[in-house]
């Protein structure tokens, strides 16, 4: 019975899975985070990062052209 209670007692002291645990409720923080301002922008926030992407493809093809 000792042995048990010996194994049980360092399984409870054992904080190895700490580390991952805390990773996990930051990233659904963050996560949830992201979603509530996107609930708030209502669709402003979706076309100023659409027109950045588009600029920075517009740069990126003006590059290509000139080293062409």
């Amino acid at each position: 019975m000792s042995n048990i209670n010996t194994h049980f007692q360092s399984f409870i002291s054992d904080e190895s899975g700490q580390g991952i645990t805390e990773y996990g409720a930051i990233l659904a923080f963050v996560a949830l985070l992201v979603a509530v301002v996107f609930g708030f922008a209502n669709g402003t926030l979706q076309s100023a990062i659409s027109q950045s992407f588009s600029s920075v493809v517009s740069q990126l093809n003006q590059l290509n052209s000139i080293s062409s």
